[in-house]
């Protein structure tokens, strides 16, 4: 069953290699000149569905989704696991790119990658019970735990910049303010 979109792409490809096949007829029997060139042009206005075409193949074609290495998931926080801050930040998130997701942040628990230079550490961040809403483009400071501490504190000392990735995104910068001793 094709619906009327997909019909009427349908009809412009068939009427677009019709006036393909007619371009060539007059290419082939023309005199050089004007109508030649005309039969020119009329060849020319099927290439542009050629790519869709290829295109339209290559999307058709099923691949492997892809893994990370070794076929492993990345490791990540324990669910349910105590939060045990190791720093204080300022975080300022970005504007949404969407109007429609430019919402409040709830409280809760929060995952995401601090990227230092080149280098991005796994780390969640707390927005506690009853705490004011988070709004993007506010700066507000929020504790951290980083997935791997031993790797990542070195690198984040008082005063230290880095963005906030979250996917391929990246959705907000920070600042370090202090590291805190585990009690």
């Amino acid at each position: 069953m094709t619906t009327s979109i997909q019909f009427r792409r349908q009809l412009i490809v068939a009427i677009l290699l019709g006036a393909a096949v007619v371009g060539a007829f007059i290419r082939h029997y023309a005199e050089p000149g004007a109508l030649r060139n005309v039969g020119t042009l009329m060849m020319l206005i099927w290439v542009p569905i050629v790519g869709n075409i290829v295109g339209w193949l290559i999307g058709r074609i099923k691949r492997k989704p892809q893994t990370t290495v070794a076929g492993t998931l990345p490791p990540t926080f324990v669910a349910g696991s105590a939060f045990k801050p190791q720093a204080l930040v300022d975080i300022t998130l970005r504007p949404a790119s969407v109007p429609a997701e430019d919402k409040a942040i709830a409280e809760g628990e929060h995952h995401c990658a601090f990227v230092v230079d080149n280098q991005a550490f796994s780390a969640r961040w707390l927005l506690p019970q009853g705490a004011a809403v988070l709004r993007r483009g506010q700066p507000r400071a929020v504790q951290v735990e980083f997935l791997a501490p031993a790797v990542a504190l070195p690198l984040f000392t008082a005063d230290t910049r880095f963005r906030m990735l979250v996917g391929q995104s990246f959705i907000g910068d920070g600042r370090v303010v202090e590291l805190i001793k585990p009690s």
